[in-house]
């Protein structure tokens, strides 16, 4: 029986507004009939750094284009602190894009390029100094204040690009692509650099990328994008080691996935683990998971640096193949190794491991080795199969 004491808490749109910088709601944007953004609802909250991940054509461009204003949607409502924002054009909008070129003034110098929106906004010259000095100090640019883009590096470029976005003090920072400009060892360097200052900002930001790495780096939480929908939003650690469907699997990190049947005994009341008929492991797969909405055609899916391997071919109960090394990749940190596994059908399954290098002088697989792979039950990971 309810409990007649308990309040119903209802939310009130200003409740909504406190709490979220921005809101997507339903949004479509169809290009002739072509939906490049099919009915996508986001809400993220103030202060958070918010990734668009998906490879090419998958519509995360385009959102980021609406939210700024460049693109108008075919359906749905964009707010930001609880305002819609649909009808305003670009400019008055309380957002701020940064461009995967930068799109710096190359005439101007580095003060010049941060004061042009504070100029355009008419602000007093004396409030303009007093701003761009600020952001040029939380970008640590200062010293490089009188010199040109052309006399700066892609980082330096880069900083500069960010502290114009942030003169303004907007309410919404967008991303495209950031460190597409930069070559790796300086764009691994900028990731946590330029997601420190934003978070020591409070600025809430949205950023589209096609880097794994970066996203996971940067953002509180991710969505993954495919064909204009969201597939799964979450912290990363979570879309990482819980993916809710086989295309996120794939597109977040690497990973082994095999063909499976997953059978729950319901007698035991999901304590007792799953177990699952795979045609394409040559062993008993077992996995910890209870839920038996997994029950039926799956995926069983496995992590490269949660298999062990081991060159001694001691046979388990369960978990355990026998196999042979088919590649090698060094690493440095460590290797990605191919190793060649015969199924029950006759046929050949190439399972990807990632066995760390922890001693200088270890000794080095062989190609045709004949090793032993294994993996503990809860680094099964089991994905439903999608409906044909």
């Amino acid at each position: 029986m309810p409990n007649s004491d308990a309040q119903t808490v209802i939310e009130t749109p200003a409740d909504v507004a406190d709490r979220y910088a921005l809101e997507i709601i339903n949004v479509s944007k169809h290009f002739d009939d072509v939906a490049a953004v099919n009915q996508v609802s986001l809400s993220i909250d103030k202060g958070e750094i918010f990734a668009l991940l998906g490879g090419s054509g998958c519509g995360k461009t385009t959102l980021l284009r609406m939210l700024a204003g460049f693109e108008t949607p075919s359906a749905g409502d964009i707010k930001i602190n609880g305002v819609s924002v649909l009808h305003s054009p670009p400019y008055q909008r309380p957002v701020n894009m940064m461009f995967q070129s930068y799109a710096l003034f190359p005439h101007m110098t580095v003060e010049q390029n941060v004061a042009f929106g504070l100029k355009q906004d008419r602000m007093p010259k004396a409030e303009i100094e007093v701003r761009v000095t600020e952001v040029l100090e939380l970008v640590q640019m200062t010293r490089f204040r009188r010199r040109k883009p052309g006399q700066l590096s892609g980082g330096q470029q880069q900083r500069v690009a960010l502290a114009r976005s942030l003169a303004k003090k907007p309410a919404l920072l967008l991303l495209d692509e950031p460190m597409g400009a930069l070559d790796k060892k300086l764009r691994m360097q900028m990731q946590l650099e330029l997601a420190n200052i934003i978070e020591s900002v409070g600025v809430t930001c949205v950023m589209v990328t096609h880097d794994q790495e970066e996203a996971m780096t940067m953002a509180d939480r991710i969505a993954i994008m495919d064909q204009g929908e969201i597939m799964q939003v979450g912290a990363p650690r979570q879309i990482y080691e819980f993916p809710n469907s086989k295309l996120t699997a794939e597109f977040i990190g690497s990973i082994n996935l095999f063909e499976a049947v997953a059978a729950f005994d319901v007698a035991s009341g999901g304590a007792a683990p799953c177990r699952l008929e795979c045609a394409e492991l040559p062993c008993t797969v077992v996995s910890n998971e209870t839920d038996s909405r997994f029950a039926g055609p799956c995926y069983v899916a496995l992590r490269p640096e949660k298999i062990s391997l081991e060159t001694s071919l001691e046979p388990a109960d369960n978990n355990w193949v026998r196999g042979k090394i088919d590649d090698i990749a060094y690493l440095g940190s460590h290797n990605v190794v191919h190793v060649r596994l015969e199924t029950p059908a006759g046929k050949t399954k190439i399972v990807q491991v990632h066995v760390s290098n922890f001693a200088r002088h270890a000794k080095s697989l062989d190609f045709e080795q004949a090793v032993a792979l294994s993996w503990e039950p809860e680094a099964v990971v089991l994905i439903k199969a999608e409906a044909a």
